[in-house]
């Protein structure tokens, strides 16, 4: 079975579809601005990031969205030459669903039009065969429980008949993330159930008319890791796809947790993929029929023009609103006023080990390489024009470390790496990976200020659904980056 993700490091509740011979992937991106990454392929096992699909203030409203809220589990569909995207803003779940709609995966997209009384998340797209587009959702509304599903004008929002509700699962904790399938005559709904941490899983009913109940799969769950020593755990919220030679695939998310017991997960739930079989009128998931090979992550962005690279992202703020272009190999970003969210210029982390570099202009301001999971559960080196501190965060307890002199040059160099923690027994190490953080000197050679347990930069500890990210935060007054360097430890750094 497969241990390698198609698309790796915080990329969760995948969704899939398909126009002519290209596919393409979309993630929930929670309080991240811009949100919710598009990638595409035609292979299915290699990906590329294409755009963020929620570009705009008036797409995408995360400005106040603590950790781990924001933009919940999206459904991308090709229907009638458009593509459509519907998801949740759960700080804003009063105002129903959110759906845009593009020509090109790639954008721009639409301003959003709201579904008004579809209240609760996982929002689905399906069409009927008379064309008629179907709205379904894990509801949170009290007179209607489990899954919901109303047909609507996916255009105005306008739902066109009551919602009634379809099906509450298999009987397990949580039934959301549901998906609405036409094949052979039936419809099928499938779901994620369990919770999305180690007893989640996969199942899926069918009904022959969406006024009809549902009847479960006498194989459920079709997929879940649950209660097994894989190295993938958490497998669930999937989507099926039709292949364009008529054969079927699934994506479905998982994490990759090390360390001892009860083991660690650090870079998110993760986007996997598998085939799948129809038996007897029921999918059949096959995980090892795709073998992808780990991709390359590594970059090196000089900031060469004004337009940044769809990597980068920011906790509840567009990262356009403090990030300023001033020349090739000059980006200066600006701390924010008292009160407002902190600007980070982030990305994810996508691999076990890795470094991260950054060379900065502190004589302006503070500037900060961090790598977290959230606000409150982060390390990071912390550059004036004077010092470095690293400091480590973990809840409501903060500590500086160490404190050094700022090496003579041209601007400071920071360093982060993650390491795999060395073998000392029989047993596991107990971390999942070691932080080191380091000053570099002039000539490239690491000062490091600390090494610590990755396990509080995780999931388990941290809570929440997102994963590591790293960037850089301007602390105090302007701080000017001029380059960021990302290596996976197997990998060949692309310029």
């Amino acid at each position: 079975m497969t241990t390698t993700p198609i698309i790796a490091g915080f990329h969760p509740d995948p969704t899939i579809c398909r126009a002519g011979e290209a596919y393409y992937i979309a993630n929930s991106s929670f309080e991240f601005a811009p949100g919710v990454p598009i990638h595409r392929s035609t292979d299915l096992v290699t990906w590329t990031l294409v755009t963020n699909a929620l570009q705009r203030s008036g797409q995408l409203n995360v400005h106040a969205a603590p950790a781990s809220t924001g933009v919940y589990a999206p459904t991308l569909r090709h229907h009638g030459e458009k593509f459509w995207l519907v998801t949740t803003n759960v700080v804003e779940i009063h105002r129903g669903q959110l759906i845009v709609s593009a020509d090109d995966p790639a954008g721009p997209w639409s301003e959003p039009v709201y579904v008004d009384g579809a209240i609760g998340i996982d929002p689905d797209l399906a069409w009927d065969e008379d064309g008629t587009c179907h709205l379904t959702w894990a509801s949170s509304a009290p007179e209607l429980t489990g899954i919901a599903s109303a047909p609507i004008d996916p255009a105005t929002g306008k739902i066109l008949a009551p919602p009634r509700s379809l099906w509450t699962g298999t009987g397990l904790a949580y039934p959301e993330g549901p998906h609405l399938y036409r094949r052979d005559g039936w419809w099928y709904l499938m779901l994620a159930e369990g919770g999305t941490e180690r007893g989640h899983a996969v199942t899926i009913a069918r009904a022959r008319s969406l006024h009809d109940p549902f009847e479960a799969a006498p194989t459920n769950p079709i997929l879940t890791h649950r209660s097994t020593g894989h190295r993938v755990q958490n497998t669930g919220h999937a989507d099926l796809v039709q292949l364009a030679d008529g054969s079927w695939a699934m994506v479905y998310l998982g994490v990759r947790p090390r360390g001892q017991s009860p083991m660690f997960h650090v870079n998110g739930r993760e986007t996997f993929i598998a085939g799948v079989e129809w038996v007897d009128g029921w999918p059949v998931v096959d995980e090892d029929r795709f073998a992808p090979v780990p991709p390359d992550h590594s970059f090196v962005d000089r900031f060469d023009s004004s337009d940044l690279d769809q990597r980068w992202v920011s906790p509840n703020l567009f990262p356009h609103t403090f990030a300023r272009w001033q020349a090739p190999g000059r980006l200066a970003l600006t701390a924010p006023a008292e009160g407002d969210p902190r600007p980070v210029l982030a990305t994810r982390a996508r691999d076990p080990e890795w470094t991260a570099e950054a060379r900065l202009d502190t004589s302006r301001g503070t500037g900060r390489l961090l790598v977290g999971i959230d606000g409150s559960h982060w390390y990071g080196l912390t550059a004036d024009a004077e010092t470095v501190e690293a400091t480590v965060v973990i809840g409501p307890a903060s500590t500086t470390v160490a404190r050094v002199p700022v090496p003579p040059g041209d601007g400071v160099k920071l360093r982060i790496s993650v390491r795999e923690p060395a073998a000392t027994g029989p047993m596991p190490p107990p971390e999942p990976d070691i932080v080191e953080l380091a000053v570099l000197t002039a000539s490239g050679t690491p000062q490091v200020l600390g090494a610590f347990d990755g396990r509080y930069l995780s999931t388990e500890v941290a809570g929440g659904f997102t994963g590591r990210t790293f960037g850089v935060e301007p602390v105090a007054g302007e701080v000017v980056v001029h380059q960021v360097s990302y290596r996976a430890h197997t990998a060949t750094v692309r310029t």
